[in-house]
This record gives C-alpha cells, structure tokens and sequence, in this order.
C-alpha cells in the first residue's frame, strides 16, 4: 500500500503542482518498490515462522511475486523458507524440491547451505533412505560451518547416522 500511496500519490502531486512536490513521494515509492522486487518478504515471513505462525508466514512468503528478481542470496533463501514451511507441514517431497532449489539458486555462506544440506539429510533419513542421507551427510561435511548451533546439530546428526548404518550393516544383524 506504502508502495502504491508513493508512486501514485507523487504522480498525482506531480501533475497537479509541479515535479518538485511530487517527487519526495514518488523517489520513496520507486525505492521501497526496488526493494520489494530485490528482496521480498523473507525478512517477515523468518520472524512469523520463529514464532510458529505458519499459516500467516506461508501467505506472506506467498507475497513475493516475483521471486527470480530477487538478489541471488535472498532467492536461495526464499526457496529455502519454502521448504522449510513445507518441512514443518511434514510435506517431505516439496520441502526436498524447494531446498535442492535453494542450493541451485545459491546461499550466500556455507552455514545456510549446511543449514539446507542438513535439512536434505533429515528428509532422506525420514524417508528411510540412509543412504541417500549419508550422501548429503558426506557433502556437507566439506562445508566451514563458523554457527555453534549448527555444529552441534550436525555433531548429532552424525551420531544418529552412525547408529543407524550400524542397524544396517550384515554382521551387526546376525548379532
């Protein structure tokens, strides 16, 4: 709405009095509409979504319209946020497609993209398939990981990956 008031409005003080009223308005409506177009509504979706309100945080998330506009860090993000929603709504074949699709787009660091190559590993481990999991395990163990929370999540993961190939392995079975 502050978008359309600006550039609108300063068309309109424009026309009536003269560029120089109108233009304050429509400079402010032309930036706050390059930053919509370049960073989207990830910002307020990630707030909504750490408070767990997911049904308001999806609709917002849906409010970025054209999101192939959006700078390359913040696109990898938005398909990561995506599939983060659909992680949280156990709709595990979209949340999987929405973060390979973060990952093609590009994160701006290693810890969102071991952020999302660690969600990759918890949906191919909730789909049974521990191979495929350690797989992404493997890549993202080539990662620099500096976020403490993270590095404790993957210590973890790793540990219940190691548990699990051991349940797997022939001569731990016949045990």
């Amino acid at each position: 709405a502050l978008i359309v008031g600006g550039i609108f409005g300063g068309i309109a003080l424009w026309s009536a009095y003269g560029f120089w009223y109108g233009f304050p308005f429509l400079l402010v409506g032309i930036i706050m509409l390059a930053g919509y177009l370049l960073l989207g509504t990830i910002l307020s979706t990630n707030q909504l979504l750490s408070q767990q309100r997911l049904e308001e945080a999806e609709a917002r998330l849906n409010m970025t319209y054209f999101p192939k506009l959006l700078l390359v860090g913040y696109k990898g993000v938005y398909y990561m946020t995506h599939g983060a929603v659909a992680m949280q709504k156990k709709d595990f074949n979209s949340a999987e497609m929405w973060i390979k699709k973060s990952l093609d787009s590009g994160l701006p660091t290693d810890n969102e993209r071991a952020a999302a190559m660690l969600q990759l590993v918890m949906i191919a481990a909730n789909k049974n398939n521990i191979k495929a999991a350690q797989s992404h395990f493997a890549d993202l163990k080539k990662l620099t990981v500096t976020e403490p929370m993270l590095k404790e999540q993957i210590k973890e993961v790793d540990k219940q990956l190691k548990q699990a190939g051991q349940g797997m392995n022939p001569s731990t079975m016949a045990m």
